[in-house]
């Protein structure tokens, strides 16, 4: 590098948790809380948990680890240098955490009502990232929790569940009188 150059800055958003990922992807529905014990300052972790409440019909706790993802999300986005309003886009895989437990805790907060809430965290959603709404309501159901798997690990499930050239079973002959 000579002087004139400059070493590129680090992009704001948060830090990839490429082992959190792979605890939810391979936790059960009953063992969410679990993973979020194990890494207790993983937004990821509070995120999914807020989902999976959010699917279980529990507001209340949905929007406690919903703010719980929002605020250790907020701490890391500020440490690489975000202010609140900035972008933080969705394409961005680790960002989705941030942006999934804004979602969340909207939900929560307009299944129990608080109104101004639900108005401000939209806001926030939509300023963070526009398409980020759009791209969650596509992902979410309320009775299933959005899958984490990475682009890599879908292409390695693609990879050894695609096989060529399997048998086709005969169907069962009828007799020649066509009775079974």
């Amino acid at each position: 590098m000579t002087a004139d150059e400059t070493a590129p800055e680090r992009e704001t958003g948060l830090v990839d948790e490429p082992e959190v990922r792979e605890a939810l992807a391979a936790a059960d529905r009953g063992a969410v809380a679990a993973v979020v014990t194990e890494h207790p300052s993983s937004p990821l972790a509070w995120a999914e948990l807020a989902d999976l409440a959010d699917s279980e019909g529990n507001p209340i706790a949905a929007f406690a680890y919903a703010s719980v993802a929002v605020d250790l999300a907020q701490e890391q986005l500020a440490a690489s240098g975000w202010e609140p309003g900035a972008a933080v886009p969705w394409s961005d895989e680790p960002n989705r955490a941030y942006l999934r437990a804004l979602d969340a805790k909207r939900r929560a907060a307009s299944a129990l009502g608080l109104d101004t809430q639900v108005a401000r965290l939209a806001g926030e959603l939509s300023s963070a990232d526009a398409e980020a709404p759009g791209r969650i309501a596509s992902e979410f159901t309320p009775t299933q929790v959005i899958t984490i798997v990475s682009q890599a690990q879908l292409f390695e499930q693609a990879e050894a569940t695609a096989t060529t050239g399997d048998p086709v079973a005969e169907p069962a002959a009828l007799d020649a009188a066509g009775e079974d």
